[in-house]
């Protein structure tokens, strides 16, 4: 379930390696029943949504640690169709809550496994200021008493040089915050965890509003090209880093001039998920 679970219309139906037919049928008439809509993921670390979720965050802790100003990103991604911006949406899961995840992460995975630089900024934020996000009324946000609204907190533009808005590329910006997540998608549908593109598509709107005009993440590249965006994602790499590598299946796909939708037909043989 997402939170908040009243309001978030998806559920992730997480399969076990021994999760039968019968099990899974009742979970999914359990979700419909009351009135969500289930995805069926394989079991991974981070599922599919936070996976994906957690680059979009990710990446606006690197625009902040660049020097770009906080408003800036927060309407970048909103001019890119997102709903809600990468850094109110950490305040909304708690940005102590951030802290615990890639603490975790270091444990399991080791140093290598998160940006220090990244991890430097959430335990200022945490420990040093004391924001954990909406739920203490301080994060990246400052969250006044009603029915003033919540303000970007003024001290971020402290914490980091700032590069002045007339050397920002915008465009850029969007397109960062949108092709982390689609490519994110894509290593999802790489790995097995997710073998509809239909549900990559519909998990990504409905749990947390991947720009809805494009039919979803992976409709996204599909939209773009393969091809195109396998050239978009390289130039990020250049510039930005591994995050943007693109996987070997984005790579064939754009080899062979593929979409997901002909590689994973959902429609092919009456319904039957397609392996790749």
């Amino acid at each position: 379930f997402f939170s908040p679970v009243d309001k978030m219309m998806l559920v992730e139906i997480i399969l076990g390696k021994k999760t039968g037919d019968k099990a899974l049928a009742t979970a999914i008439d359990f979700v419909r029943a009351i009135k969500k809509t289930p995805i069926v993921v394989n079991d991974t670390r981070g599922f599919y949504v936070n996976r994906c979720v957690l680059r979009y965050m990710s990446e606006a802790y690197k625009m902040l640690i660049e020097g770009v100003p906080a408003p800036m990103i927060e309407n970048a991604a909103k001019a890119a169709g997102m709903p809600v911006g990468p850094l109110a949406l950490t305040d909304e899961t708690a940005i102590d809550l951030a802290q615990k995840i890639m603490k975790q992460t270091i444990r399991d995975l080791g140093d290598k496994a998160v940006d220090p630089k990244q991890m430097a900024l959430i335990n200022t934020m945490v420990d040093d200021h004391g924001r954990f996000g909406r739920k203490n009324g301080k994060g990246f946000y400052d969250y006044p008493a009603k029915p003033a609204k919540k303000k970007l907190w003024p001290g971020l533009k402290d914490l980091y040089p700032q590069l002045a808005p007339e050397k920002v590329d915008y465009e850029e910006l969007q397109q960062r915050l949108l092709v982390t997540i689609a490519l994110e998608a894509a290593r999802v549908m790489e790995e097995g965890i997710v073998t509809d593109p239909r549900e990559a598509d519909v998990g990504s709107i409905l749990a947390f509003g991947f720009a809805p005009y494009t039919g979803g993440a992976l409709s996204y590249i599909d939209g773009i090209g393969a091809r195109a965006f396998v050239k978009i994602a390289k130039k990020l790499q250049k510039k930005y880093g591994a995050e943007f590598k693109a996987p070997k299946l984005l790579l064939d796909m754009a080899e062979k001039g593929e979409s997901f939708y002909q590689r994973f037909d959902p429609y092919a043989k009456g319904d039957v998920k397609q392996a790749a």
